[in-house]
């Protein structure tokens, strides 16, 4: 006989830039949740669907909990990691392959002790010591009761389908959620923002991005022809000079390749249109985070 259907909730945690976003595209098979090198990233809970033949995982992807900064944004991310631990079957916390260290505990804090949690150890490719990874296993499995650890990359889908198997293991029994060709349940609309965002934050510099909002006024679609006008608010007019670039070059490849990787997730052509304003002190707004909808 065969096994029964399983389907349920998974929340991804873990501290910031440990790569959960790259890890879910790579689970779900698409580009539902936006990543960079610098930390802190995702700001919104995003959810992916991987779908096969034995189960369905329905994949949250928490912001990294943090510490740093009290400002209305932050405290509205910190927020949706709480909540999002509050409703799902198990949880996947993600940690680096070469060492543990007190942000790691602090974010394994917030995980409830009696949810199946199944640990990860991404960016295996990145340690080429492998003494050195028994001994951060061997440390990892005396923080909690793991349901399961498994070594990955991320980046280059290492033991990734055996993260998902060990995964579908924790659900229950149950019909699919959600249809079998859906892959998140976030609109397109939102995405299209998203996509413009991890622009800023793979072409800015360090600190830039993180005054940044992103918000899509215009969405219309005609035929396989999707026409995008999105507005990035920044805190200072300094900062606006900044994303616009010498002489419109900056915001202008920022434009092509948000554009270009919206036309590879949505399947057709996009007309895009971008306009930088400044809107002081936005990040600790609290009912402009919620408006934009970091809350």
């Amino acid at each position: 006989m065969s096994a029964p259907y399983r389907a349920g909730t998974v929340a991804i945690v873990g501290r910031p830039n440990v790569g959960k976003s790259t890890l879910l595209n790579r689970l779900v098979g698409a580009h539902v949740s936006i990543t960079s090198r610098k930390a802190q990233t995702t700001r919104h809970r995003i959810l992916g669907i991987r779908t096969d033949t034995a189960a369905q995982i329905v994949f949250v992807d928490t912001p990294g909990y943090q510490t740093r900064h009290a400002n209305a944004l932050n405290r509205a991310m910190n927020r949706a990691v709480t909540g999002t631990l509050a409703g799902v079957d198990a949880a996947l916390f993600v940690a680096e392959a070469w060492a543990w260290d007190d942000r790691d505990d602090q974010a394994l804090a917030l995980v409830p002790p009696g949810l199946p949690t199944v640990l990860a150890l991404n960016k295996v490719d990145r340690v080429k010591d492998r003494a050195k990874l028994a001994e951060v296993l061997v440390a990892c499995a005396a923080k909690r009761d793991f349901a399961a650890l498994v070594p990955v990359s991320a980046e280059k889908g290492t033991q990734v389908g055996a993260l998902a198997l060990e995964l579908a293991k924790r659900l229950p029994e149950g019909e699919p959620i959600y249809g079998p060709d859906d892959l998140t349940d976030r609109p397109e609309r939102f995405l299209a923002g998203e996509l413009v965002r991890e622009r800023l934050f793979r072409l800015l510099g360090e600190e830039l991005p993180y005054t940044c909002a992103v918000v899509v006024e215009r969405f219309e679609q005609e035929g396989g022809l999707r026409r995008i006008g999105a507005t990035i608010f920044v805190d200072r007019e300094g900062h606006k000079a900044i994303v616009i670039g010498e002489g419109g070059a900056t915001l202008k490849r920022i434009g092509t390749e948000a554009r270009h990787a919206m036309e590879a997730l949505f399947g057709g052509k996009v007309f895009l249109e971008l306009w930088v304003r400044v809107k002081g002190g936005w990040a600790d707004n609290e009912s402009l985070v919620r408006e934009w909808g970091h809350g």
